[in-house]
């Protein structure tokens, strides 16, 4: 789903070669995750069978004296990004990776989509948090009980994990709550705007 959504994500913005798709794509996930040109042209092979992108050959892209094959998104590949783009059911183990480049798309949705996907992830920042704190309570409950954990230099380094995957949910949860007052903001200044028009449209009309 992942690198179907980037290179999706990547032509919305306009036609690009394959080249150009796997930099755009390997600068979004880098530095040590790569996205391989024998990955990227299967997969954009499977795209234009299923008519979510198209190839051109372009003579104005060439790189020495031959053609650049040039990949341009399709009427229904926009719709399948859309579909990609809200979709919180798909993948929900690296959703937060997932969730990232969602938001870099957010110009391509309607605010009310954007507040969508931003509450249902504040939620899924909030059931991680939630479970770390209960395996921690959990496994201090067992510690006695766990000839391994017995140790408490061993307890502690195990619950000193624990701590920073919950600061760290807690750093997602508060940048996407940023996020939703960012987007409420913006409403509230569109519809400021719209109601100032339509009394500057009812005074002339007077």
């Amino acid at each position: 789903m992942l690198y179907e959504l980037l290179i999706l994500f990547t032509l919305m913005r306009g036609p690009a070669h394959g080249y150009l798709i796997a930099k755009i794509i390997n600068d979004m996930i880098g530095p040590y995750a790569t996205f391989s040109h024998g990955r990227l042209y299967p997969l954009l092979a499977r795209l234009e069978q299923q008519g979510l992108i198209q190839v051109e050959q372009s003579g104005s892209l060439q790189q020495g004296d031959r053609q650049t094959r040039v990949y341009r998104i399709t009427e229904a590949g926009r719709e399948r990004f859309h579909r990609l783009m809200m979709d919180t059911t798909s993948n929900l183990g690296e959703y937060r990776e997932i969730f990232a480049h969602k938001v870099a798309g957010f110009g391509f949705l309607t605010p009310a989509e954007r507040l969508q996907l931003i509450e249902h992830y504040i939620g899924y920042c909030k059931e991680h948090i939630q479970h770390i704190y209960s395996e921690a309570e959990d496994l201090l409950r067992k510690a006695n009980d766990n000839e391994a954990l017995r140790s408490p230099e061993q307890l502690e380094h195990i619950l000193n994990v624990m701590h920073h995957w919950i600061e760290q949910w807690k750093l997602e949860l508060c940048w996407a709550k940023r996020l939703r007052e960012s987007v409420l903001q913006s409403q509230a200044r569109q519809e400021e705007a719209v109601a100032a028009g339509g009394q500057n449209q009812a005074v002339e009309s007077n």
